[in-house]
């Protein structure tokens, strides 16, 4: 495999692609590779490369003339998605590199013979001029969310990644089965611990199934150490990965799935909006009691108030609970009775937010709930920046009924959670929909 690396620094790459694997796979003629400055074809004595961006602000930016005559001289051309492979561009807001698409290139590479040629731009200074990737077929590329100098070290990061993955490249081609995020025993998750000799070291020892012998043992212990990797250290990698049944049984013996104990809702029945967008009440449905009470106990969270300030819906709501949590539906349906329970009546928001406080000994953090953007309330903070606040102090969501929260209520949260479709033309959602999706959004079911 051939790589073009496109680069105004050819001499940062000397040292790495020379030692370890990567040395050796360049010797056999397995890996080669050419550098192309875009400096060589600058047209100036000056042999200049960069230029102040337009509309202002620091840095500089890589000049098109330059990288457009080096990517030219490769074999692509402006325009055209043909070219000598596949060119890629590193930036920081690129798509994710990840071993799924290292694999992929790898893969390309293995059937198309030793001669697949893949080209690297590596950009510098605030990036480079956007209209090279209108030109060329550039595929923006990310190896992680934070910024580099240029795109050297991720080159040599995508360089290491697909080239491990070639034929002929590891000792032992079992190795490549058996790794963090590929496929196979470890299913994309991270990779098991391991362990060598000694088998006591500083006291601790090599887990026993691993002297055993017991192969089914072994893999058994293997799966589950990625599993309580993933849900410690990389949760999205658990959520994503294909579990089954004794994955999950086990899971359910050793963790407590992710909770909402500190997640608090309220239905609010006052002050909400009208169909002509003016303050008032509205009534108060079972079907909205029962189906966010049911959400809210297969999400965990610590309660459920209901709020309206009148008598007779409240006395609505005490039948409503009184026949499911203590009457006949009690006894013919546990499961409901169990989601009911977590249902607490209260006349308005200032009512739950003090009973809160007293349950709890903390002032909860109110956040509201909208499905407009540009409410006029207080700022929007994330699903993720909400279930961060759950760590220390209790947060009550505020849902509202109608067509939702009147200003008055939004100007009591300290910020609004997000529209769940913020582009959508068409965002009406019924409540107790609303809820569950933004109950999922802040507690995922395996973090």
């Amino acid at each position: 495999m051939h790589f073009n690396i496109v680069t105004l620094f050819p001499e940062y790459f000397s040292g790495p692609l020379d030692c370890g694997q990567l040395g050796k796979a360049r010797e056999s003629g397995l890996l080669s590779f050419s550098f192309h400055s875009p400096r060589d074809a600058a047209e100036d004595k000056r042999r200049t490369v960069d230029g102040p961006p337009y509309g202002g602000g620091p840095g500089m930016v890589m000049l098109p003339g330059p990288l457009s005559r080096t990517l030219r001289g490769l074999g692509f051309i402006p325009r055209s998605a043909g070219g000598p492979g596949p060119l890629l561009l590193f930036k920081a807001g690129g798509i994710p590199f990840g071993q799924t698409r290292a694999a992929a290139l790898a893969e390309e590479a293995d059937r198309s013979g030793r001669d697949r040629t893949l080209t690297l731009i590596c950009g510098r200074y605030e990036g480079i001029d956007a209209r090279i990737e209108e030109l060329f077929p550039a595929q923006p590329v990310s190896v992680g969310d934070f910024v580099l100098n240029g795109g050297e070290a991720a080159a040599l990061c995508l360089i290491e990644a697909v080239s491990r993955l070639l034929p002929g490249f590891m000792g032992d081609e079992r190795s490549r089965e058996e790794e963090s995020f590929t496929p196979g025993l470890c299913g994309g998750l991270p990779e098991y611990p391991q362990y060598t000799r000694p088998e006591v070291f500083e006291g601790l020892a090599v887990p026993k199934v691993l002297l055993s012998g017991d192969h089914a043992g072994i893999a058994l212990w293997r799966r589950q150490a990625s599993l309580l990797a993933a849900l410690q250290i990389r949760p999205e990698l658990a959520a994503a990965a294909a579990l089954d049944h004794d994955d999950r049984a086990w899971l359910q013996s050793v963790c407590r799935p992710a909770t909402g104990r500190n997640l608090y809702c309220a239905l609010v029945h006052f002050p909400v909006l009208d169909r002509e967008d003016n303050p008032g009440a509205a009534s108060l449905t079972n079907l909205d009691i029962h189906d966010i009470a049911r959400s809210s106990c297969t999400y965990g969270l610590g309660g459920f108030y209901a709020l309206t300030p009148l008598a007779d819906q409240r006395a609505l709501l005490r039948d409503i609970l009184r026949y499911w949590t203590a009457g006949p539906g009690a006894r013919s349906n546990p499961d409901r009775a169990r989601a009911l329970a977590l249902v607490r009546e209260g006349e308005d928001i200032a009512c739950a937010v003090a009973d809160l406080e007293l349950r709890t000994g903390t002032a909860p953090l109110l956040i509201g709930t909208s499905a407009r953007s540009g409410h006029g309330g207080p700022p929007e903070m994330t699903f993720a920046e909400i279930a961060g606040y759950l760590q220390t102090r209790p947060v009550l969501l505020l849902f509202g009924t109608g067509r939702g929260l009147a200003p008055q209520a939004l100007e009591m949260c300290a910020a609004v959670a997000p529209p769940l479709r913020a582009l959508g033309a068409y965002n009406h959602l019924s409540v107790r929909a609303a809820a569950a999706v933004t109950f999922d959004r802040i507690l995922h079911d395996l973090d």
